[in-house]
């Protein structure tokens, strides 16, 4: 993986996801600061996620979910297009969205 990638993580789906380090550093510093320091937890959600639901709104973005702490999730949301995917965002989240499930721990 060449240092453009933070990170290209092969998912429970069977599809990788991947984002630069220039899209993860303007995801931390301008969206979701609480993420700072937080590549480690983004990379086991999307390898095991205890969830993953696709979206009620796109049927190629999933949400990947792992309990983070005490009720609190990482969420990853990623996009599959023409069988490639990438980070669109990452958060803490309090719960689950609504939407199907397709995998599950």
């Amino acid at each position: 993986m060449g240092s453009r990638y933070l990170f290209n993580v092969e998912t429970p789906l069977g599809f990788s996801v991947r984002t630069t380090r220039r899209y993860w550093q303007n995801l931390v510093t301008m969206k979701h600061e609480p993420m700072f320091g937080q590549e480690d937890a983004v990379i086991a959600t999307l390898q095991t996620p205890d969830e993953v639901r696709r979206s009620r709104y796109d049927d190629d973005i999933f949400l990947f979910y792992r309990l983070a702490y005490s009720g609190r999730w990482v969420c990853v949301v990623a996009k599959r297009l023409n069988g490639e995917g990438f980070m669109l965002t990452a958060y803490p989240a309090d719960n689950i969205k609504q939407g199907e499930l397709m995998w599950t721990r």
